[in-house]
């Protein structure tokens, strides 16, 4: 069964599941407390949940279309209250959870929001509360910290459904979503209901997904890729979403979901990595690979003890990600389809085949996605999922796109024969060494990244003679030193340093490796919440130590 052929938005797909499988699975959330506590919802409890809500927003007599802001980790109330903003008549404009209160402002005043729906937060609401205005109405979903607001079920309780939602027109804005903000404050990216549904038909015609498979939502809903990826795929094709409880149950929490289709980004996929290794030895996990009778039980097992037996697809996407991750993974029979998009154009750009996968590239763009490379390198994308241009912006909006409305992405690319497309850097992220060479750092940065010692890392060096890494050692490699024995690690670390440079031409051959004692997290500003680097931050950190690092003339040298 498919959605019927004649839904304009996801809103109409929510509607037809309502209708169609009303007894179907469609939302699983543990609620806290334990295996015991958890609550799922039919597709008819969760849309009449979604029109009871609906009832009361509309009861508000808000402006048509107003701006209504949405701040919580993922949840089944998360998608509940997007619909129910939608059916309204109004915009969803979604708050990255972990965000400093400074950035939650700027956010809630830039959007005009009118409303602010809180929900699952835990200790980080403390700080970010302090950036809400104090006249802002605000909600509380189930999970929502403690506090004197109104209540998602006290109000549900007391509404009616609403029996006839606003009638929402393909090519009117759905929602406002704001970029992760890696340089100055974020831009909204303002998408229709069109871009919406039309990526979210195309990821699942291009993956053939349907009603019997299963995802687990974690990656951030507030960005574009798990809006599209989870929230939007499971409207259109009709699948459950399981949520996870926090981070300390993940893995049992996948194991709870067994998703067939699964989505992570780079630095995730290394921590399952290192998982295992902390449990079997790499050298030893290799041996066993090799042996024709106990390969096949291996494999099973190790995917099915972090809960991915069951994937059929998995990607990564985010950033790029090693070659050797990609390998690994294939070698457990996990094929990882590395994907490309941006937040403008609704995560909807570019994604590897199965059996096409290409180490090194994202693969070629969706059928009905055109791309082309610039003279002068940038990759062009034209998407159904393209916004409609930045909130308030419409300098920025016109200056981002070609005449014929290709989006101008600000990363440098290559085309293979095939089509495939291959990231080689980010013009703004490019420097010159002080002998007049550019350096693109992530490309760099992705062979760092290969490490299992190296969590994290980030390539620099404007003005010096030749580029350095910044390295956050992993979880593995900081409990090795934390046991004393620092010379293992600067042994591994300048193997790995000494490889990498075999790989790279002269004048980005790095000087050494900076190994520093930050975790790099998005509460300490070091990275965006979807993970990427801040590199004004690290510059801002680090930057005072480098001649102190380059004086030491050493292959590894360590933050004092």
């Amino acid at each position: 069964m498919g959605p019927a052929a004649d839904c304009k938005n996801l809103l109409e797909c929510a509607y037809y599941w309502e209708k169609n499988a009303p007894d179907r699975m469609y939302l699983t959330q543990p609620m806290g407390g334990g295996e015991d506590n958890i609550k799922t919802w039919t597709w008819q409890e969760a849309v009449v949940e979604a029109r009871r809500m609906a009832a009361y927003l509309k009861g508000l007599d808000l402006p048509e279309r107003s701006h209504i802001a949405l701040c919580s980790k993922n949840c089944a109330h998360w998608i509940m209250a997007d619909l129910a903003i939608w059916m309204a008549g109004h915009v969803s404009i979604p708050i990255f959870p972990i965000l400093p209160a400074d950035i939650v402002k700027y956010m809630l005043e830039h959007s005009e929001s009118k409303l602010l729906f809180l929900g699952k937060l835990d200790p980080v609401w403390d700080e970010m509360k302090k950036g809400v205005p104090a006249d802002l109405p605000l909600i509380a979903l189930p999970l929502a910290p403690e506090s004197e607001v109104e209540k998602w079920d006290g109000i549900v309780a007391k509404h009616e459904p609403l029996a006839e939602p606003a009638q929402r027109s393909p090519d009117e804005m759905a929602t406002i979503i704001y970029t992760s903000g890696s340089t100055g404050n974020p831009k909204g990216a303002m998408h229709s209901f069109s871009a919406m549904y039309r990526s979210a038909k195309g990821i699942s015609e291009y993956l053939n997904t349907h009603e019997g498979d299963r995802m687990l939502s974690y990656l951030p809903l507030s960005h574009a890729f798990e809006r599209w990826a989870a929230e939007s795929q499971s409207l259109y094709a009709g699948f459950p979403l399981y949520f996870a409880d926090s981070l300390d149950t993940f893995v049992h929490d996948l194991q709870r979901a067994r998703p067939t289709l699964f989505t992570s980004v780079p630095r995730l996929w290394l921590k399952f990595q290192l998982g295992v290794f902390q449990k079997v030895p790499p050298k030893k996990l290799e041996r066993l690979l090799k042996i024709p009778i106990l390969k096949g039980i291996v494999k099973k097992k190790i995917l099915t003890q972090l809960g991915l037996d069951c994937v059929r697809f998995a990607g990564s996407g985010s950033a790029p990600i090693p070659k050797e991750i990609i390998e690994w993974y294939r070698s457990l029979g996990l094929e990882l389809l590395e994907g490309y998009a941006m937040t403008e154009n609704f995560a909807y750009s570019h994604c590897s085949k199965p059996g096409w996968v290409r180490p090194g590239y994202v693969g070629p763009p969706y059928p009905d996605v055109q791309q082309r490379i610039s003279a002068e390198g940038e990759v062009l994308v034209k998407s159904p999922g393209n916004m409609m241009g930045y909130y308030k912006m419409s300098e920025k909006t016109k200056g981002d796109f070609t005449e014929d409305g290709f989006f101008k992405t600000g990363d440098l690319g290559e085309v293979d024969d095939k089509g495939r497309l291959k990231i080689t850097g980010r013009i703004k992220e490019l420097f010159k060494t002080s002998k007049g060479k550019y350096v693109a750092p992530a490309p760099i940065e992705n062979l760092l990244s290969s490490h299992p010692r190296v969590e994290a890392c980030c390539v620099t060096g404007l003005g010096y003679p030749q580029p350095h890494g910044v390295v956050m050692l992993s979880e593995e490699a900081r409990s090795v030193l934390d046991q004393g024995d620092k010379a293992a690690i600067e042994s591994a670390l300048t193997e790995h340093l000494n490889r990498v440079n075999s790989l790279l031409p002269h004048h980005e051959k790095l000087a050494f490796f900076a190994v520093v004692k930050d975790e790099w997290l998005p509460e300490n500003g070091f990275l965006t919440p979807t993970m990427k680097l801040k590199r004004a931050k690290l510059e801002e950190i680090y930057g005072p130590l480098t001649d102190g690092w380059h004086a030491e003339k050493k292959p590894i040298v360590w933050q004092a």
